[in-house]
């Protein structure tokens, strides 16, 4: 085992780690391959970059409110960092894609969950979702609950092919446009 700050540790950690940006890369591994990780108050604008990119293609099926509420911004998104766990999927050093939970009752409520288009192909959905169950089933909660608008097609087919179901729960719309609810038991 290194120690602590020593140089042994510095030296191995040279090797395997560069900063780039204000971030430690990993050196020595596929820099194309994905990691899921815990977002830090850094990454609030990269956050806040996914969520429009993700959904603006889609702005004009929502209300202005509905839309405001749904690609919040870096501020919005560092408050989030307090509420609950926030992860990010990074491909090549970017941030490609997000997911946060809050804690309602028995459930973990999922929110603002988004893959850029570019990066839709590689499966990064599925990845922050059994992240999320992951967490879900460490911390004891009894399922995962979401609400989704009904033309996000593509979102709506991977709620589904995870294993939830849409029920009947509120809410039923978000200023004016219209949602509907999702679960997963677990």
């Amino acid at each position: 085992m290194l120690a602590r700050g020593s140089r042994e540790q510095d030296r191995f950690v040279g090797r395997l780690a560069r900063e780039e940006n204000g971030y430690v890369v990993m050196t020595g591994v596929d820099r194309d391959k994905p990691i899921i990780r815990l977002a830090e108050p850094r990454d609030a604008e990269r956050i806040a970059s996914v969520l429009s990119t993700s959904f603006i293609q889609h702005e004009s099926s929502y209300t202005p409110q509905a839309y405001e509420a749904t690609v919040p911004d870096s501020e919005q998104i560092v408050h989030r960092l307090s509420e609950g766990p926030v992860w990010v999927a990074v491909r090549a050093s970017e941030v490609v894609g997000t997911v946060s939970v809050v804690h309602k009752g028995d459930a973990l409520y999922i929110r603002s969950m988004a893959v850029v288009p570019a990066a839709r192909a590689h499966r990064l959905g599925e990845s922050l979702l059994r992240q999320v169950e992951s967490f879900a089933a460490e911390h004891g909660y009894a399922r995962l609950v979401l609400s989704t608008t009904p033309f996000l097609n593509s979102a709506i087919r991977l709620y589904q092919n995870f294993g939830f179901r849409r029920n009947e729960a509120e809410p039923h719309d978000l200023f004016g446009t219209p949602l509907f609810t999702m679960e997963k038991i677990l």
